[in-house]
């Protein structure tokens, strides 16, 4: 019976990922006003389940089996903590990563339970939680200065058009990102302790991130699109693509990045090539201060309540 803790866990955190994540994949798309919200999420969870399918054994290895010895009361604490922090932080509008908050969460509850804890899988993924973001930024800082080069001699007709296919492109490669990557994070833990199969992890999780977009994405969709800096298709693309290529990269790797950090990311490195005066430098500092809270938030609930229990 307590086996169907960390299993909810799993469960809730997926929903809380459809909810605040589809920002990643759409928020740029909805911000340009190009893509329809309802036809963008069929899209978004076809190629989730997609991403999941093809490539998310290597993050489900490295959160769920390298970086820390888990068990049923690990995962209990760790996944029910993540799920309480992600579900709020979706509730007041905040985009945080879900990678850190499971991960601060499974090493708080493991460090409180005396578990086996790989400080040097620690350490590869805090170092790609710090340069993804950069990296990020410069791709779309790079590709965005080679399209004005290249791109802005079609015809306004011809740029709008093939930015309409462009931007898609690019919401499908962060939606297949979001199963390879998010997703995987998610249900690692679960699939390597033997609570459940991979296939049949994938497809409930993916079912479940599809019904959160659906019924809450909205929210954290504002202040991704429209927040940051002013996006048209043109600079959009450049923004979501740049993010997908970066996130894919750490995926092939293994490490679990955070889409939404890498969007920030390089939605700032449009921002730059417009003139710093067309980005908000606060809410980049708002994002900026929970990237260190929310995991270290997640490290101490976890290893409170761990503690009190063991």
């Amino acid at each position: 019976m307590t086996e169907l803790i960390p299993l909810a866990g799993c469960a809730l955190i997926a929903f809380g990922i459809g909810s605040n994540d589809t920002s990643n994949a759409l928020g740029i798309c909805i911000g340009c006003g190009i893509i329809r919200l309802r036809k963008a999420l069929v899209l978004f969870g076809c190629f989730v389940l997609l991403g999941i399918l093809m490539q998310g054994q290597k993050v489900m290895q490295t959160v769920g089996k390298d970086l820390v010895e888990v068990n049923v009361l690990i995962m209990s604490v760790g996944l029910s903590v993540s799920a309480v922090l992600i579900i709020f932080s979706n509730w007041k509008r905040l985009p945080v990563s879900t990678h850190q908050v499971i991960i601060g969460s499974l090493i708080g509850a493991g460090v409180a339970a005396d578990a086996t804890v790989s400080f040097d899988s620690l350490l590869k993924i805090g170092a790609s939680w710090c340069i993804s973001p950069f990296i990020a930024f410069l791709a779309s800082l790079s590709l965005y200065r080679a399209m004005e080069k290249s791109l802005s001699k079609l015809s306004l007709f011809g740029i709008e058009r093939v930015l309409r296919w462009l931007l898609l492109l690019s919401g499908v490669l962060i939606a297949y990102n979001t199963g390879a990557n998010e997703l995987a994070t998610i249900v690692g833990p679960a699939v390597h302790s033997g609570l459940i199969g991979r296939t049949p992890a994938s497809l409930a999780g993916s079912l479940l991130v599809f019904v959160g977009a659906f019924l809450l994405s909205t929210r954290v969709i504002e202040t991704i699109g429209k927040g940051i800096t002013t996006l048209d298709p043109y600079s959009g693309f450049a923004a979501q693509f740049g993010a997908g290529i970066c996130v894919l990269f750490f995926t092939s790797i293994g490490m679990p990045v955070s889409t939404t950090y890498c969007i920030v990311g390089s939605i700032s490195g449009v921002g730059v090539s417009k003139g710093m005066k067309t980005v908000r430098v606060d809410l980049i500092k708002t994002i900026a201060t929970f990237w260190f809270l929310a995991p270290a938030l997640a490290f101490l609930f976890s290893f409170s309540i761990m503690k009190g229990i063991v």
